[in-house]
């Protein structure tokens, strides 16, 4: 390795700037299917700082620069909580419309749904006079059954369909929730075009109608992605987070917080649920910025009830300790619902992938028809899932909901419940992971809610039957002691949980969304034996299942891979380059015929030494700029020197022999040479000269461990005498961690059928401007 002197003489070499830095950055923020590396970019921060630092002076511009930098960040969130509640406000009062409409129309004004058609004037029968039935349209009876179920069918197969066609034509990555590849962005994952500005208006647009089409699918989990969409478009608007995706994504899971917050207008559940479920990397700034966004989102109060409730829920009757026995039959079933509704709905999503592909539109099509057609026969079915559960949850004294506090129609509402039951079930196994943007949150709380009323009820005509029973010991004589609501609201919290597997965001999320705070001991005791039965079923929630069957490269804290040698998980014979001899057409046909988003450099092909590493962009960007200022010809010489004072960070002890300089050359071995010639370049101050390096005899858990908490791009593999045995990349570790367990998810290097769709779709949008 050559030696720097006081005598050498000056070396032209391709000289690296401030500007290169930030056009790279650039570079990398459209490299599609890669990783992020945090520790690259957390070097250009400090970079970026130190530069910015040493421009400041004591004059007021300066002192306006120091504010404005110091609170970029804030002003980011701020912006992204605005927009957030704004966007949350709009789908929600469009959705509630466009719902409302397959049933009537406001006779007073077609732009009021039925809730603002009739704020006032509800009669004594419960039915409004100016809200009126399609069939009154065309002179027919106001209870003109099939014609306003023909409307109603026509209607929601139309608004699906016209939900299919936006996202098949237009933006792809709108369909499903985006909770699994959110998951994986945040630890890292670069997919290009999921969170552009053209996602976000078709996800805003078709999540409005997929959800008023009446599809057995919410709004929830589409959230979070229109959310994170939200910022990053916003963070790309400031210097800060403009070129440095691990900034980014600090801002993303503030965004986050703020999706899951206007969602259920809970603010703080908001941000444990983006804390427990979504982000890998957390820190106390990104805890306070997800505060703040998440209240400025839910200050908006998209809900429009004069209160950020979203289910306002008054239970004047407290819970008794014999009914922790239903409670725990609740969480059970939770628990049974949730692993039911995984292994059928993965298998339904594979057999889609497989053979449904072409025929998007037409599935989705098909089952809004099959939908709408069974779903207006039962009353629990028919309307909006949001505007059920706020039925549902209510208490029989805040008014009754189609004889559902009749107690003589107690045995008619308990088949209906349970028809529901099944029918929501079994149609949300089919809607999500259809190609519309679809979440299961909302239809498995409605799911919940169903049959967890319907439980109540059995309860209370059994206390009913038998007043003086032991069981009913604690209940005050001749009056009532059960209140059926507060199942239905356990039964919502223990069916989220046993899709999801959230707990202590679960917890928060349901007492802000009913303000039931006296009911937390209840709604813990249920979520926990929710969680407890759940993980006897298996691990991990749905969108966890949906991160393996997509092969995203997402690292959960809760896989390990105790006592494998990393040796097994790497790979060997990685393609190289060496630090001097290589000419310029030699490595560009490197670049066209390989994948690799980085070379390792070594001394030689035959001792293999390491040198460094020097990453793909950086690489095709320096060729470039030595084209452009240098002139230099395919027939270059190309150069890979690096400073001998600097280290690699090795894992486990070194390898290298006696006067090992650190990079596993020797001082004493190349002279100097020189870089006079035009023909030659060096691209050393290109080469990453410090990477992470291994034993092959390391723990692949503790290269999982850097990957998690350090998250490098890839880290190499010394073996003896400092020669390179291979390389590990997160990939890596993660196809070998998941083939064996799992051979229907695998890892793919490039999700391919997902870049051809989104090329197809960027091919139609250049013919349509």
């Amino acid at each position: 390795m050559p030696t720097i002197s006081a005598t050498d003489p000056p070396r032209p070499n391709l000289q690296r700037t401030a500007e290169d830095d930030a056009a790279i950055s650039q570079i990398a923020r459209y490299e599609d299917f890669t990783t992020v590396d945090w520790i690259q970019d957390a070097q250009r921060e400090r970079t970026r700082v130190r530069a910015l630092h040493a421009s400041f002076n004591s004059t007021w511009f300066s002192l306006i620069q120091r504010v404005y930098e110091a609170s970029q960040a804030w002003w980011v969130v701020l912006l992204v909580g605005l927009l957030v509640g704004i966007n949350a406000a709009l789908i929600s009062i469009a959705a509630e419309w466009l719902s409302d409409l397959k049933l009537g129309h406001c006779s007073t004004g077609w732009w009021l749904n039925e809730k603002f058609c009739c704020w006032e004037n509800w009669n004594t029968h419960g039915s409004c006079d100016d809200w009126r039935p399609w069939s009154t349209i065309i002179g027919l009876a106001h209870d003109n059954l099939m014609v306003n179920w023909l409307v109603y069918v026509a209607m929601a197969t139309g608004l699906a369909l016209a939900c299919a066609f936006l996202v098949r034509e237009y933006a792809p990555y709108a369909a499903g929730s985006g909770i699994p590849e959110i998951k994986s962005i945040l630890s890292g994952f670069v997919i290009k075009g999921f969170m552009g500005g053209w996602t976000l208006l078709i996800k805003s647009v078709g999540l409005t109608l997929a959800v008023s089409s009446g599809l057995s699918v919410g709004k929830e989990g589409p959230s979070v992605h229109v959310a994170c969409c939200v910022g990053n478009v916003v963070s790309r608007m400031f210097s800060k987070f403009k070129y440095n995706r691990a900034k980014q994504r600090e801002i993303l899971s503030a965004a986050s917080a703020a999706g899951v917050a206007v969602a259920f207008a809970a603010p703080i559940g908001g941000v444990l649920f983006s804390l427990e479920e979504l982000s890998s990397y957390f820190p106390l700034k990104t805890l306070w910025r997800s505060f703040f966004c998440a209240l400025i989102a839910t200050a908006f109060n998209p809900f429009r009830t004069g209160k950020l409730v979203m289910f306002q829920a008054y239970y004047d009757k407290d819970w008794h300790f014999f009914e922790v026995i239903f409670f725990i039959i609740i969480g059970i079933f939770g628990a049974l619902y949730g692993a039911l509704v995984i292994k059928f709905n993965i298998k339904v999503a594979a057999f889609r992938k497989r053979y449904l592909k072409p025929y998007a539109m037409t599935e989705v099509s098909v089952l809004a028809l099959s939908t709408a057609i069974i779903c207006y026969l039962n009353i629990f079915l028919r309307n909006d899932m949001s505007e059920v559960l706020s039925y549902l949850l209510r208490s029989c004294k805040d008014g009754d909901y189609s004889g559902l506090c009749r107690v003589d129609y107690t045995p008619r509402m308990i088949w209906l419940l349970f028809m529901a039951t099944v029918i929501r079930m079994t149609l949300t196994i089919f809607s999500y992971g259809t190609k519309v943007p679809c979440g299961i949150f909302v239809p498995s709380m409605a799911v919940g809610a169903t049959f967890g009323r319907m439980v109540g009820l059995m309860v209370q005509s059994l206390h009913r039957a038998r007043p003086h029973s032991v069981l009913f010991a604690a209940c005050p004589p001749d009056s009532p002691c059960i209140e059926p609501a507060i199942y239905a609201f356990l039964g919502a919290g223990a069916f989220l949980g046993g899709v999801t597997k959230m707990t202590i965001s679960l917890v928060v999320i349901m007492f802000e969304l009913t303000g039931a705070l006296n009911y937390i001991v209840p709604t813990m005791i249920t979520v926990m034996v929710t969680k407890v039965a759940g993980d006897l079923f298996g691990s991990g929630g749905i969108s966890d299942h949906f991160i393996k069957l997509y092969g995203l490269p997402y690292m959960d804290k809760e896989e390990h891979l105790y006592g494998v040698p990393i040796s097994r998980v790497m790979v060997t014979e990685p393609v190289v380059l060496t630090a001097r001899g290589l000419r310029l057409h030699t490595i560009q046909h490197l670049l066209e015929n390989t994948q690799m988003m980085g070379f390792p450099i070594v001394d030689t092909r035959a001792d293999m030494r390491i040198q460094g590493y020097i990453n793909r962009s950086e690489l095709k960007y320096a060729i470039q700029k030595a084209r452009d200022q240098h002139g230099i010809q395919d027939d270059a010489q190309c150069f890979f020197q690096t400073a001998p004072s600097l280290t690699a960070y090795r894992i486990g002890g070194g390898t290298g022999g006696d006067g090992d300089d650190g990079m596993g050359g020797s001082s004493s071995l190349n002279p100097p040479i020189s870089y006079s010639s035009p023909s030659s370049i060096d691209f050393g101050q290109w080469v990453n000269s410090a990477p992470f390096i291994v034993s092959p005899r390391q723990s692949a858990e503790t290269v999982m461990e850097i990957f998690k908490k350090l998250g490098p791009r890839m880290v190499l593999v010394e073996g003896e005498g400092g020669r390179l045995e291979g390389i590990v990349t997160r990939k890596d570790i993660l196809r070998f961690l998941h083939l064996p367990a799992h051979p229907t998810y695998p890892i793919p290097t490039v999700p391919s059928e997902t870049e051809l769709e989104m090329s197809a779709v960027r091919s139609r949008r250049s013919h349509h401007p």
